[in-house]
């Protein structure tokens, strides 16, 4: 059973983000640095009153802290794959809450375009190594095990690739109105299903950016929240689960199982349903997982998310307007983090054009061996 009285323990008061795409010449401390500048900026603190820091992609949480000038009480790294986003966010709030520091900056650095990473191939660890065993069959690549989900998805439930692409349309929608997007031209349904397959049935519209960025967020108690520069987003509720044992095998039931528990709790610490929801956030490495999102935390029953995504319910305007960044497929490859950056500022009102109108709650989710979700609050209430 989730604790309730965690509840809004921690709230996020500073939100930084470099520019995405190339960035020749930062290294991933370079970039961490960069974001954190920009958060600290937002917030109105300096780095002296940073008592916790949490890297992640970082190679070094010593490096980093010495090159900034940071003595934390309380410091850490956590692995680079981008389920570690929201357990890395989780895990402040609980440190936080446990008063092993004050206000704690998570930076996350990646110059994976510049480095030239490639996920796949026989050089390719996948975070863990858990994918070489793959190899042997094709599956020589996340896109290609995430292409085999959906296939089954397809054959099991009669879902489609053409209402996949109500995936790409809407989050490329979204980008068009991100000036920080990588990729803001509009595409249609045919755009997708005429694009080239990579891995089929998955065409390159399906899968995320991989680019040069970072990201911080710093993360305080709700007391002090109250007396930030910016108002507070808290953090309302969180959970996890996972499915490990057998993961180096495609999972058959899309992690449905495991979302759901995860789901129960995350929405029994929160206090709030489905339609007290004002916006989502989905990891979104390949398309589909956004499908197996939807349907593991109980949007609508499984084997209904290609017909339940239709008609715009994921695009600003309609019901659960979805990563309005652009996400990884069309903002950038953030592993997460930029999502919960765009959670943030969606409550704070800092969007712009792509402002959901008084947006109150938002959830961010991600299906993956690791699953997390985050609600996010704009009131203590």
């Amino acid at each position: 059973m989730p604790d309730q009285s965690l509840r809004n323990r921690a709230a996020v008061i500073g939100v930084g983000t470099t520019k995405f795409g190339r960035l020749p010449g930062n290294d991933t401390y370079d970039l961490g640095a960069w974001a954190l500048r920009e958060a600290l900026d937002d917030c109105g603190l300096k780095a002296s009153d940073i008592d916790g820091v949490i890297v992640n992609r970082i190679p070094d949480y010593q490096r980093f802290c010495e090159a900034f000038g940071l003595n934390p009480r309380y410091a850490l790294m956590t692995p680079g794959q981008g389920r570690m986003s929201g357990a890395t966010i989780e895990l402040a709030a609980m440190a936080i809450a446990a008063g092993m520091a004050k206000t704690i900056a998570l930076v996350y650095g990646n110059d994976g375009r510049s480095a030239g990473d490639k996920y796949g191939g026989e050089t390719d660890r996948y975070g863990s190594g858990g994918a070489g065993q793959f190899f042997p069959y094709g599956m020589t690549s996340p896109g290609a095990v995430h292409a085999m989900m959906f296939a089954c998805h397809m054959h099991q439930f009669g879902t489609t690739s053409a209402q996949l692409a109500a995936v790409s349309v809407a989050f490329r929608k979204h980008a068009a109105l991100n000036p920080n997007a990588v990729m803001r031209k509009r595409v249609t349904v045919e755009d997708h299903q005429e694009s080239t397959f990579v891995a089929a049935p998955l065409h390159i519209l399906d899968y995320c950016l991989i680019n040069d960025g970072g990201v911080a967020l710093i993360l305080t108690s709700a007391e002090r929240a109250r007396d930030a520069k910016k108002p507070p987003v808290y953090i309302r509720g969180f959970s996890q689960a996972t499915k490990l044992e057998e993961s180096a095998l495609p999972p058959e039931d899309y992690w449905y199982g495991p979302m759901q528990a995860a789901a129960k709790d995350v929405y029994e610490m929160a206090g709030v349903k489905h339609e007290d929801l004002d916006a989502l956030m989905i990891y979104d490495n390949f398309s589909p997982t956004v499908l197996f999102s939807l349907e593991g935390f109980g949007f609508c029953k499984q084997g209904e998310g290609g017909d339940w995504m239709q008609g715009g319910r994921l695009e600003l305007g309609g019901q659960f307007p979805t990563n309005t960044s652009g996400g990884h497929l069309s903002e950038s490859y953030m592993q997460g983090w930029a999502l919960n950056a765009e959670a943030v500022r969606q409550l704070r009102g800092e969007c712009g054009e792509r402002q959901v109108k008084d947006a109150r709650l938002i959830q961010y989710m991600c299906a993956a061996p690791l699953m997390t979700s985050i609600i996010y609050g704009s009131d203590a209430t």
